[in-house]
């Protein structure tokens, strides 16, 4: 069954179906879209159910509806052939606007979507726009670099998924991922105005000592008194008093660090938001099978237990959470029985965390790069750039339509030459490459200059927009609207949801590990690459990969040695003294070399060139990656 015509006309969203036991049931990620779609009573999207293998069938369509939100409405069963494209190339859940050009995928982009859209349709629910937290970032950050939004999206629905099929396997009960939430939550709470509240805090205390035991008799202990009434301020439940909103001189002088510190009303701290729309019905899962299989382990997890018990009571949840059949009251644990929070064990005695899932921490340099590069140098390794094959060529830019120039965007005369020269260079390797039918992905697009000049060049080519930003993929979008462009699609998604075939990746100064989980998802799929790095001095060792990258590399330098190149190769900025940028040069070519290594053990033929004008830009590096079944094929530069 495919979407009709109309339905495309609206907004999809785009759900998985999974099957336990014979029976089609809705995985975390699924429940958590749906869940937030009740909580914000929207019906802006037409849904479909994806089914994966033994999910059901045509003739029992009607068994996954009734595991759907009563208020959802009208809902439609596909298969995984029958999605649109652009919705086959992603991980689920994913959502489509109404052109079908612009998909956006994955768990926090979905979810902030679903705000956006619930708020444009309806202005006065300030509630749901708050949501979205403070200057509106909540779980804006991408998995591939943000540990918490990483343990939120993946982690604790994975970890929940895990027990949930094996609930009586013991090394399940109590995962990593849980536990560092239990963590998380007692960790003081920081926040953009937390010296005020502190301080209001700090009065509290003071008033409580002087009045003694007998006049708090009845009311909320001071520990979370204040942080619980600004909770529920900001949920409209209670009003705070004006002169609770004021501290007294003596109070005023108090230092800083010796304020007392706020503790964790939700997730992320005093208000609720979408993080904790995406937990709760992980953790209501989880806390039920805990219930029904291990009770005792939930001496563990004090704060957590604590947490479930405020969300129940934010407005909309309850009422949100039955019409996804989720019956919150069912969970009854209570927190008496448990010990109390000044008396438990302290977090670090929990059980430790997961290990290889942190970053590189920070590491102080001294000196120099000259000793590293003296090292290298003795170890027979130096940079080394190759030719630029076609230094001269040059797009038609006078035969361009205006949109597809630069300085028809937001950028300065010289900026806009300047990124002209770039877009020559990176086309002029695509179209070396390209062959009619490729599909071209542009990584990190950001308002889409490379992706849509490439679509305009080579119209026998799809090409392909990925980018996390919604703001820079709606402009791009308008762009290619304007032009008429019918080969181009537009993604916005973290880099791990596409899982699309491609040919040909692109990525002009990716920022970073940026570059490296570009140029990991080209040799995961054995497409060609063609990158300009930038920002070196972001590197750092991450989930997937570590630094340095090639086996030469490793022997001859450690993972802080590599980061002092690193560092100073972004030492390249006009300004500098012409000795300074030669050796950021230098050192920006070691690094690249680094990478063009590592990717040669996976059979590519790499080529580490610079850029024509090297004043297009202060990263002029460019990586041109063959796989061993690609060779040099024109298919559209001569034209162009």
């Amino acid at each position: 069954m495919k979407p009709s015509e109309a339905e495309q006309q609206r907004p999809c969203l785009y759900l998985e179906l999974i099957s336990r036991n014979g029976e089609p049931r809705l995985p975390l990620h699924s429940s958590i879209v749906l869940f937030l779609l009740s909580y914000c009573e929207s019906s802006a999207f037409k849904v479909f159910l994806v089914r994966s293998d033994g999910a059901g069938n045509e003739s029992c369509s009607e068994s996954p509806r009734r595991l759907l939100p009563e208020s959802l409405g009208a809902c439609a069963l596909l298969t995984p052939e029958a999605l649109p494209r652009l919705v086959r190339s992603c991980r689920l859940p994913a959502a489509v606007d109404e052109s079908g050009r612009l998909c956006r995928a994955g768990l926090a982009v979905v979810l902030r979507h679903v705000i956006a859209r619930t708020t444009e349709a309806d202005p006065s629910r300030k509630d749901v726009r708050a949501l979205l937290g403070f200057k509106e970032t909540c779980l804006k950050a991408c998995a591939e670099v943000s540990k918490w939004t990483r343990l939120c999206e993946l982690g604790i629905p994975s970890a929940v998924e895990d027990h949930l099929r094996h609930p009586t396997d013991p090394a399940r009960q109590l995962p990593p991922a849980v536990l560092a939430l239990e963590r998380r939550l007692a960790e003081p709470v920081k926040v953009h105005n937390d010296d005020k509240i502190r301080r209001q805090k700090l009065q509290e205390q003071r008033r409580m000592e002087k009045s003694g035991p007998a006049q708090g008799e009845g009311s909320p202990g001071v520990t979370e008194g204040l942080e619980l009434r600004a909770a529920l301020a900001k949920l409209a439940l209670v009003s705070v008093p004006a002169g609770a909103t004021r501290e007294n001189s003596e109070i005023r002088k108090v230092k800083t660090t010796e304020l007392p510190e706020l503790e964790h009303v939700f997730a992320e701290g005093l208000y609720f938001t979408l993080t904790d729309v995406v937990l709760l019905p992980c953790i209501h899962h989880y806390l039920c099978s805990i219930q029904a299989h291990a009770p005792s382990a939930l001496h563990h997890l004090p704060r957590l237990l604590r947490w479930y018990g405020r969300v129940r009571e934010v407005p909309g949840v309850l009422r949100g959470a039955k019409d996804c059949g989720l019956t919150l009251s069912e969970v009854q644990v209570s927190t008496a029985s448990l010990p109390g929070l000044s008396q438990q064990e302290d977090p670090a005695d929990l059980p430790p965390p997961e290990r290889g899932q942190e970053v590189t921490p920070g590491l102080h340099f001294v000196g120099g790069p000259r000793p590293t590069m003296t090292k290298l140098k003795e170890n027979g390794i130096e940079a080394a750039f190759s030719p630029h094959p076609c230094p001269a060529w040059t797009l038609p830019w006078e035969s361009f339509p205006a949109a597809i120039n630069p300085t028809e965007g937001k950028m300065s005369n010289i900026r806009a030459i300047r990124k002209m020269q770039q877009l020559n260079n990176l086309a002029a390797m695509v179209a070396e490459l390209a062959r009619p039918g490729d599909t071209v992905v542009d990584f990190c697009s950001g308002t889409g200059h490379v992706g849509i000049v490439l679509a305009h060049t080579l119209p026998d080519c799809q090409i392909i927009l990925i980018e996390n930003k919604g703001e820079s993929l709606s402009r791009a979008q308008r762009r290619s609207a304007e032009l008429g462009l019918s080969n181009i699609g537009f993604l916005q998604a973290n880099l791990d949801y596409f899982i699309g075939p491609f040919q040909i990746g692109v990525a002009l100064h990716a920022c970073g590990i940026a570059t490296d989980m570009v140029l990991e998802h080209c040799i995961q799929a054995g497409a060609a690459f063609v990158v300009s790095p930038c920002c070196y001095g972001f590197i750092q060792n991450a989930v997937k990969f570590t630094f340095p990258k090639s086996k030469r590399f490793q022997e001859a330098l450690t993972t802080k040695e590599h980061m002092i190149l690193c560092r100073f190769a972004d030492q390249t900025a006009v300004q500098l003294p012409p000795e300074r940028r030669l050796i950021g040069k230098h050192c920006m070519g070691l690094v690249d070399l680094d990478r063009a290594w590592a990717a040669e053990t996976h059979g590519y033929s790499v080529q580490v060139t610079t850029m024509e004008p090297e004043s297009c830009s202060p990263k002029n590096n460019m990586l041109v990656g063959r796989p061993p079944q690609r060779t040099a094929e024109p298919a559209g530069r001569g034209d162009a």
